[in-house]
């Protein structure tokens, strides 16, 4: 079943502590992102919609010490389903009540994404090798 745009809008809500959110169709749920980075997701596992929240290594911990679980699908592969999880977290029920608990969490999870976005553009372009060439050419 497919996230509706109603919980998309309320999860927006909740995540705004950490700037204008915006939600867009992504793979049958909805991606949550800041100024084109995704920092969250909304999909339905088949126990009802919930909301995802970007982690890491080092925020794992803080996610399951509230009872939040990974982000884990079965996909068919050539060789037959496999399980797949992504660097998400559900969030924390607690703080789907409001804004203001669930800032720390948008918070986490917007840095968890700068991150892993900086991560990225750090990388070092491939150079090109220059072919051998004799001596004088």
């Amino acid at each position: 079943m497919a996230a509706n745009r109603d919980f998309a809008d309320y999860c927006c809500e909740l995540l705004s502590s950490v700037g204008p959110c915006i939600a867009k169709r992504m793979f049958g749920g909805w991606g949550l992102s800041l100024d084109g980075l995704t920092f969250a997701i909304i999909a339905d596992l088949g126990d009802g919609e919930k909301l995802w929240l970007k982690a890491n290594t080092q925020t794992v911990a803080q996610f399951e010490a509230q009872g939040g679980k990974r982000f884990t699908m079965t996909m068919q592969k050539k060789d037959g389903p496999a399980q797949v999880s992504m660097g998400y977290y559900s969030a924390p029920v607690d703080a789907m009540e409001s804004s203001l608990a669930m800032a720390p969490w948008a918070s986490l999870a917007l840095g968890t994404a700068l991150q892993a976005q900086s991560g990225k553009t750090q990388r070092k372009p491939a150079t090109r090798r220059k072919p051998n060439r004799p001596p004088g050419a």
